[in-house]
């Protein structure tokens, strides 16, 4: 059911229809979405190893939630970095670096979500291969 205020727009994703509502204003950022979710399960049925679009929606899903995860953790090194550069008058081995640091390390926490994830998908989906 519609939430008062909301509207409906129809979608297509991997070439079948949906009906979604949506928040006035927000029609923008749901057609973003349903254009990243079409190109995910796309590229995964185009690889051809998964057939079953129900197993392609989860793998997409994973896939987009696993870079949002990565994104958020860089997000978090650098504010991190910014904090503890702050008040320092020696920022020089940044500024040589280009400004740039090491997106490919994560804390120690989420690399341990992402490597229970990567192993407890490994095991479900044994049978089609592995997911990265």
């Amino acid at each position: 059911m519609n939430k008062p205020g909301s509207k409906q727009i129809e979608v297509q994703i991997m070439g079948q229809s949906y009906l979604l509502s949506c928040p006035p204003g927000g029609e923008s950022s749901l057609l973003d979405a349903v254009e990243r979710v079409d190109t995910a399960m796309c590229r995964i049925r185009d690889a051809g190893k998964v057939k079953a679009r129900d197993r392609i929606a989860v793998l997409a899903s994973l896939n987009l939630a696993f870079e949002l995860s990565q994104k958020e953790a860089e997000r978090l090194e650098a504010e991190s970095f910014q904090a503890s550069s702050f008040g320092q008058a020696d920022n020089s081995a940044f500024a040589e670096a280009g400004g740039a640091f090491d997106h490919e390390t994560l804390d120690p926490h989420t690399q341990a979500r992402v490597d229970e994830l990567m192993r407890r998908l490994d095991q479900t989906l044994d049978k089609d291969g592995r997911l990265l």
